[in-house]
């Protein structure tokens, strides 16, 4: 995996509100996902930059919907997930799995669990 093919922190997070999803979501139902999962209020902006990014890598590809009166006839633009997208998170996933099968936390834990 090059470098530029690795998830950041906060990639990885939108991604996964987005993998959420049965089948694609705008940004803001990605960031009221993260908001009430997470409980950290983020900036929209910030999510979308990071679904430009994730589409910039591939791991998401956007359309536009249709416009309408609501938005002042301007159209939502819609994010899914795309396999290299589903891909990358399972290769996340197994790699921080094994590194918590290797985590030694029980000596800084009060209780020693």
């Amino acid at each position: 995996m090059g470098k530029g093919n690795r998830l950041g922190e906060f990639e990885e997070v939108v991604l996964l509100a987005l993998a959420s999803f049965e089948d694609s979501a705008y940004g803001v139902e990605v960031f009221d996902t993260l908001a009430r999962i997470t409980g950290r209020e983020g900036s929209i902006t910030g999510v979308y930059v990071a679904l430009s990014r994730l589409e910039d890598k591939g791991y998401v590809k956007s359309y536009l919907g249709k416009a309408t009166a609501q938005r002042g006839g301007r159209a939502k633009r819609f994010f899914t997930l795309q396999p290299a997208g589903a891909e990358v998170l399972k290769r996340s996933r197994e790699a921080m799995n094994a590194l918590w099968r290797g985590a030694r936390l029980h000596p800084l834990l009060e209780d020693g669990s």
